[in-house]
Formats: C-alpha cells, structure tokens, sequence
C-alpha cells in the first residue's frame, strides 16, 4: 500500500511537469534506441556473414596450396599451386571419415552462345563438389566420376550466367556453349546462393569437371586448393589434423615450412565475424555512452526537483511522513522516468532497424538479449542516478524546510 500510495504521488509530480518529464527521458530514449538499432545491424551483419559460409557446405575442410611471392611481396596462400593430382588420391584413399572431396581450379574465360558472350568464371572441379557445397539444381543434373575421368566437354552453368546468355525463363539444360575454344553441354542448372561473404555473385559461374579445365583451360598440373567434406561433424579437427599429417609426410615440411593450410569452417567463420563483432561492441559502446548521459540528466532534473518542492516536502514530514516515504517517492519518479523512458527507446530501436534495413539493403536481426539488457539498463540507471536527490530530499529538516521561499 505504501508503494502503491508513493507510485501514485510520483506519477501526480511527473504529470504536472509533462514538456519537462518528456525532455527528462529523451536522452534514456535516445540511448536504448541507439543500443538496440546498432546492435541489429551488427547482428543482421554476423548473420550474413555466417550465411555466406554455410553456403560454402556442411562440415567443410578448406585446403589452400601454398604461398607465392612477386617482386617480394607475399601473395597468400592458394596463390601457388602446390597441391597435386596424387596428394588429392591420397587424401581421398587414406583420410579416414571424409564424405567428399573435390579440387578446385580457378580460370575466367570467355563464354558464348550464339550472338551472346560473357566474361564468366569457370572453376574446374570434382563430382562431389555440388554435394559439397549443398548446391541443389533447379534443372538437369550433375556430372559424374566418368566425365571426371575422360575430361568430358559437360558443364554445370550458374542462374546469373544462364540469364546472362540463355534469357529468363529458358532453360539451358542440353544447350551447347563455346567456353574459350571448346564446345560443351550444358546438363545442369544450379540453384541460386546469392552473394558471397566477399560480395561476389556465387551465380555467375560455370563449373565443369577439373580434367577438363586443366587440358582444354588451364593447362596446369597442380591445384590451388582442395575442398574436404566430413561425415560428423565432431570428428572435423580429426580429419583436418589427418590432412595436415599427411600432406607434411608427402611434402616432406613442418610446421614451420608448410607450403599449404588448412581450415574448417568454425575457423573461417571466425576469423569473418571477428570484425564484424568487434564494431557492434565499438558502436555499442558508443551508444551506451547517450544512456549515461540520459541518467546524468535525470539526476539533473531530480535535483531541481527537491529544490522546487522544498515546502512540499517540509509539510509532508510536518503531517507524519518518514524520511523513507519521501526517498521512495522521489525514487520512483526517477525509476519511472527511466521506464517509461526505456520503453519508448525499444519500441523507437525497433523501429530504427527496420527502417535502416530497408534503406541499406542489409538484414538486421534484432536479439531478445540486447533488448533485456538496453531496457534493464535504463532501470538501473534510474535507480543509481534518482538515489541522490531521493536521498537528499528525504534527509531534509521539516523546519527548515518550510522556511524556504
């Protein structure tokens, strides 16, 4: 009851100061819309991200040849091609607890059809490599270990290169295309992936069986990288260790000599984000800094409050009133501001992030954590931030107290 009596004083106070009470929560609104919008567009970003690589397939093993150098200047890995034809039978033959695995071999070459040319991206790989990467065909089929073997002129075409050379809505499925100076057939549509996580389109691309690529395109006899599908995906460090042992042994190097790498997809899913989480906590912090602000000006106006209202309150503990009614009176004004305050603020985040969405073309995901933890913040604040004043008012003598003018 006396909670209840306290409540219904301090929202009599807030109201009779409305424009102020307004201005009061602005900065808590401020800041708890600003937590929430920022921390939904990172999260929307880290989804993203994590999209585009699961797009690359299940439980996937990356293995990159090694590193080469120009005018000395490191290139990075997979820019040498040090991987080979028997390391690729070895780790098929001897890796234990692997699904799949395909080589990549990378090429950009000039595709036409009729009339219609297109520079497009053509990747020699294994017949594995669609179920590798969980790509689903929305028309024909894959090719299979005998075109791999006989280097057989079939290829797998992409949405954004079909449309490209084929129009929208027909089908390039049984079409023959001239890729450099070789005709092959088309027997295979593949499902749309969108964007990768380094903004390339996935669909712009012809994939055909790497015998093919390295007689008719490449001419090459090494790969650049391996890509390794494992059965479970507990054992993925096992089989990525397995890989590593045997590739030394092959190559004859150590640790420190490597002339390939391996990664999985837990690491280069880190390595993604890690950025990407490193500005949210950066910009979230930032828009923390507006709720301080926000509890520094409730402090403010509470304090003027006390000021005003010294009669006031000198009458109160005049008629009876314990010093402990007047700190929860004036402490639940301060709560309620930061509430109320906090409140809008979510609602008003909400609203940001959908509407920032739609302007920047990006997901952003609002989580149920960064809202709990805004509006919970802006409660807190109210209580740290109205104690004070609360506190003063409550310690103030009634006598001298109505003495004030």
């Amino acid at each position: 009851m006396i909670v209840l009596n306290a409540l219904k004083l301090a929202l009599r106070a807030l109201k009779r100061n409305t424009l102020r009470s307004l201005l009061t929560m602005l900065g808590i609104i401020i800041g708890v819309a600003a937590v929430i919008s920022v921390v939904s567009i990172g999260n929307g970003a880290k989804a993203r991200i994590e999209a585009s690589i699961a797009s690359m397939g299940q439980n996937v093993v990356q293995v990159m040849s090694g590193n080469s150098r120009r005018g000395g200047v490191s290139m990075g890995f997979g820019s040498a091609g040090t991987l080979t034809k028997e390391d690729y039978d070895a780790i098929r033959k001897d890796v234990k607890g692997i699904a799949g695995i395909s080589p990549e071999v990378r090429n950009n070459a000039q595709v036409a059809v009729g009339n219609k040319n297109a520079r497009v991206s053509v990747m020699g790989v294994g017949a594995d490599y669609p179920t590798i990467r969980a790509w689903k065909f929305a028309d024909g089929d894959n090719f299979n270990e005998g075109d791999v073997q006989r280097a057989g002129k079939v290829a797998l075409i992409g949405k954004t290169t079909a449309v490209a050379l084929f129009g929208e809505g027909e089908s390039p499925v049984g079409q023959i295309v001239r890729i450099g100076s070789a005709p092959f057939t088309i027997v295979g549509l593949l499902a749309p992936k969108g964007m990768s996580m380094y903004g390339s389109d996935q669909d712009d691309v012809i994939l055909m069986p790497y015998t093919s690529s390295m007689k008719r395109l490449a001419g090459g006899t090494s790969f650049r990288s391996f890509m390794v599908q494992v059965e479970d995906p507990k054992n993925i460090d096992g089989v990525q260790a397995q890989i590593t042992e045997l590739l030394r042994e092959r190559h004859r190097t150590t640790e420190e000599t490597d002339d390939f790498m391996t990664r999985n997809q837990q690491e280069i899913s880190e390595v993604a984000t890690a950025s990407s989480e490193t500005l949210t906590i950066l910009l979230g912090s930032v828009a923390g800094v507006s709720l301080l602000v926000g509890g520094i000006g409730i402090m403010n106006i509470m304090l003027v409050s006390v000021t005003e209202r010294t009669r006031e309150i000198g009458v109160r503990l005049a008629v009876g009133a314990r010093g402990r009614d007047i700190l929860m009176q004036f402490l639940i004004e301060a709560v309620t501001l930061s509430i109320v305050g906090g409140l809008i603020g979510v609602l008003l985040g909400w609203l940001a992030s959908e509407r920032l969405s739609s302007l920047m073309q990006t997901p952003t995901l609002i989580a149920t954590n960064s809202v709990i933890m805004a509006f919970c913040s802006s409660a807190l604040i109210g209580i740290c931030f109205g104690f004070f004043p609360a506190l003063k008012a409550s310690n103030l003598d009634p006598i001298e107290a109505l003495r004030y003018e």
